[in-house]
């Protein structure tokens, strides 16, 4: 039996989120206070008692979903042994703090650097993503192929149930086409612009220097990456995946296939909600999934 410890990214965040750990845990507070620190704001009260349109902003959200996971992690203390472990999207970078390759402080910074590198791309170019569900993978692959604007795959969670990123007017133009193919929904999502697909290239570039100037060390586990979904243990090639992950799309279910031909019994989330033991439950039917 092999554990897989899961983290979840954008979109998982909620009021409240971490002021449990808080409140229970002193090496909790002392990470929530040195995360005030390097921040330059108390993003601790943002998330315990701010609104829903505090938690939205990119600059706040994916700091928050980071702190709230890697945190948890850490409490866990000696109980935490993964024998591989992957992210969701900005999940990954939890995931590598978790598996001892990037620091809890430098983890942080680079979240904070890609959420306002992601933010100004956002405003360079309004876009957006929708979710497609019921439609075969390879048919929307197709349909993406034939729209004359920038309209992508962009995460591949369960089969069935793919994510599209691009600009206002290809997504218009491809949930039309998707929805006259057969797919059962084609959802637009209310999100700051198109992740994960070429529109976010300038974030990519800003990130890229970034991450060249972080220590990246051997990881404890294999980490499934976002860009490729293979096991890897290089930091020269966690690096580059990395960098590689705000344009490519999130291979949620290849990671997970893969998790599972190499021995994955039982999946751990470790962050806010359910989601992906939600998706994990239909990439494989068998799976032993709970939540940290």
């Amino acid at each position: 039996m092999k554990n897989a410890y899961v983290f979840p990214g954008q979109g998982a965040q909620f009021v409240g989120m971490g002021k449990e750990l808080y409140d229970n845990s002193e090496l909790a507070r002392e990470m929530f206070e040195k995360a005030n620190q390097i921040l330059g704001f108390r993003i601790t009260d943002l998330m315990f008692s701010g609104t829903d349109e505090d938690l939205r902003q990119t600059k706040v959200t994916q700091p928050a979903i980071f702190l709230h996971s890697v945190i948890l992690a850490a409490t866990i203390g000696n109980n935490f042994k993964p024998d591989m472990v992957a992210g969701h999207s900005l999940g990954e970078f939890s995931a590598l703090v978790a598996a001892k390759s990037l620091s809890f402080e430098d983890g942080l910074r680079l979240v904070s650097a890609r959420a306002r590198a992601m933010q100004k791309a956002c405003e360079k170019e309004p876009s957006t993503m929708a979710a497609i569900l019921g439609l075969e993978d390879q048919k929307v692959e197709e349909i993406c192929k034939s729209i004359p604007e920038v309209v992508v795959p962009a995460n591949y969670n369960t089969p069935g149930q793919l994510v599209i990123s691009g600009s206002i007017k290809g997504i218009e133009m491809a949930c039309e086409q998707l929805k006259a193919a057969g797919a059962r929904r084609a959802l637009p999502l209310k999100v700051g612009g198109a992740f994960h697909s070429p529109l976010m290239e300038p974030a990519r570039i800003e990130l890229a220097e970034a991450i060249d100037n972080t220590p990246i060390l051997p990881p404890i586990c294999p980490v499934y990456q976002n860009a490729t979904a293979e096991r890897v243990t290089d930091p020269v090639q966690i690096k580059k995946n990395l960098i590689a992950q705000l344009t490519a799309p999130v291979l949620w279910t290849q990671i997970v296939q893969h998790m599972v031909t190499d021995g994955a019994t039982h999946f751990i989330e470790v962050g806010p909600g359910s989601v992906l033991q939600g998706l994990i439950s239909k990439i494989w039917k068998e799976a032993v999934v709970s939540g940290i």
